[in-house]
C-alpha cells in the first residue's frame, strides 16, 4: 500500500480551514507524486506549491462563492506506476475527486490515466480527474489522450520546438550528443531533439546518443568520457532530479564545458548550485517561468507572498496555477460534479501569473509560453538574481507564446 504522508504545516493549515467551515462542501483532491527516494526533494517542492495553492484558495473563499471548500490529501508514488495506482485506489476510496500528478514521470501519470479511465467507466457519478502538471509526453495528449486527463504543462514537442527554434540562431552549436534517462520521456526527448534540431539546423552533427538506468547511476564520468571522444559541443538531455546534477559534476570534474539542453531541470534544486560549484558548462532549458526573469510583475509578487507564507524559492506557475484552474472550471461549471468541470475545462481560457492560457478542448493540452534561459553568473544586466545562494542565476535567451508552439495532435477524445 502506498504510504499517506504526514501533512506539512501548510497543507495541514489547509484541512483545518476546511474542518472549521461545517456548512461548507468538501472537494477533495489527491496529491500523488515520489516523496522519498532519490526524486523525493523534487516531489516535495511539487507538493508544497500545490499546497501553497489550495490554502490560498481556501483563504480567498474557495469554490462556487465560498460554498466549496479544498482538501487536499497527499501520498506517496515512490517513482512507481504499481504504488500510484494504489494511492489512486486509496484516494478516491476516501473520496477524492481529482487527483494531482506529474513528477513521477510519464509511464506513471499513464497508468494513473488507465487507472481513472477504468474507475470511471465502473463507477457513473464518482468519476475521478487527472491533472498533470510536468509529465509532458506527447502521447499522453495524442493517442492515448482521455477525456479524465488534463496536462497543464507544455509537452515535449512543444518544449523542444522552444529549444531549436533557438538553436537556429545559435551557429556556435555545431557537434550534439544525446544522453538520456531509459523511460518514455527520456527517449522521446532524445527522439524530438534529432527531429527538431536537424529541421532548424540541417548542418548540426549527431556525433552519438545513449540512454542510461533513470535514478541509478552514481557516476556519470564514463558516459562523459563518451561525450568528450565524440567531439561534441552540446548534449540533448532530458536529465532531472539527481541525474541532472550528477551529469553537471561529472562535466566539470572532466574539464568539459559542454552546453546542455533540457527541459526543466534549471528550476531543480542543487541544479543551479553545481554549475555555480565549478564555473564550466552551459544549461540552457525552458519553462513557462525562470527566477528573475524580467516584466513579470504578477510572478514576482506569487513569489514573494510564497516565499512569506512557506520559507522557500517559488520555481513553478505551472504547479500553482493546475489547482486554481480546477476552481475557474468548478466556478464555471456551477457544479462539483466531475463530468460538468471535465466539460467546463475544455477550452477553458485562464489568467495566470504568466498572462493567459488556454486549454485547448480537443486533446485537453495546455497552450502556455515558454522561456528558454540559460544558467549563467549573475551581472546585473541580463541576470539579474543569483539562485540557490550562488552569484548564478538565470538569463532569458528566448520567449515563445502557447499558440506559437503548439502543435497539431492525433487525439480522438471519446467523450461521456
Amino acid at each position: 500500500m502506498p504510504i499517506r504522508r504526514t501533512f506539512t504545516p501548510l497543507a495541514l493549515a489547509t484541512l483545518m480551514t476546511c474542518g472549521g467551515a461545517h456548512a461548507q462542501e468538501t472537494y477533495k483532491l489527491a496529491y500523488i507524486d515520489p516523496l522519498s527516494g532519490p526524486f523525493g526533494n523534487v516531489g516535495e517542492i511539487m507538493l508544497t506549491h500545490v499546497a501553497y495553492a489550495v490554502d490560498d484558495l481556501n483563504n480567498q473563499g474557495g469554490a462556487l462563492k465560498g460554498q466549496i471548500k479544498l482538501q487536499l490529501l497527499q501520498f506517496d508514488s515512490k517513482l512507481s506506476a504499481q504504488e500510484s495506482q494504489s494511492a489512486f485506489q486509496s484516494a478516491v476510496d476516501q473520496g477524492a475527486k481529482a487527483i494531482v500528478t506529474g513528477g513521477s514521470g510519464s509511464s506513471v501519470v499513464a497508468a494513473l490515466i488507465q487507472a481513472a479511465n477504468r474507475w470511471n467507466q465502473r463507477n457513473p457519478g464518482k468519476e475521478v480527474l487527472i491533472l498533470n502538471h510536468s509529465s509532458i509526453d506527447p502521447e499522453l495528449t495524442g493517442k492515448a489522450c482521455s477525456f479524465w486527463h488534463f496536462q497543464t504543462e507544455a509537452n515535449t514537442a512543444m518544449k523542444m520546438k522552444a529549444i531549436a527554434n533557438f538553436v537556429k540562431k545559435t551557429p556556435e552549436i555545431r557537434k550534439t550528443y544525446l544522453l538520456n534517462q531509459d523511460y518514455a520521456h527520456g527517449r522521446q526527448w532524445a527522439s524530438y531533439g534529432k527531429q527538431l534540431f536537424a529541421l532548424a539546423r540541417p548542418d548540426i552533427q549527431f556525433v552519438g546518443e545513449a540512454l542510461h538506468p533513470i535514478g541509478r547511476v552514481k557516476d556519470f564520468a564514463p558516459y562523459v568520457a563518451n561525450i568528450k571522444a565524440a567531439g561534441a559541443d552540446s548534449v540533448i538531455t532530458g536529465n532531472w532530479g539527481q541525474d541532472m546534477t550528477l551529469l553537471l559534476k561529472a562535466s566539470a570534474e572532466a574539464g568539459e564545458n559542454l552546453r546542455f539542453f533540457n527541459h526543466s531541470a534549471g528550476s531543480m534544486p542543487g541544479t543551479v548550485a553545481a554549475v555555480a560549484a565549478t564555473g564550466t558548462g552551459q544549461l540552457t532549458w525552458v519553462a513557462e517561468w525562470h527566477p528573475g526573469q524580467a516584466g513579470t510583475p504578477q510572478v514576482d509578487a506569487l513569489a514573494k507572498a510564497y516565499k512569506a507564507r512557506t520559507g522557500k524559492d517559488f520555481l513553478s506557475p505551472r504547479m500553482d496555477l493546475t489547482p486554481r484552474m480546477l476552481v475557474a472550471a468548478i466556478d464555471k461549471a456551477g457544479s462539483t460534479e466531475t463530468v460538468k468541470v471535465a466539460r467546463a475545462l475544455e477550452d477553458l481560457t485562464f489568467d495566470s501569473t504568466v498572462g493567459p492560457v488556454r486549454m485547448r478542448a480537443e486533446d485537453h493540452q495546455l497552450l502556455l509560453p515558454q522561456v528558454v534561459n540559460t544558467i549563467a553568473p549573475v551581472d546585473g544586466k541580463s541576470v539579474r538574481v543569483g539562485w540557490e545562494g550562488t552569484r548564478y542565476g538565470f538569463r532569458t535567451e528566448a520567449a515563445y507564446s502557447g499558440n506559437e508552439l503548439a502543435q497539431g495532435t492525433e487525439c480522438k477524445m471519446q467523450r461521456p
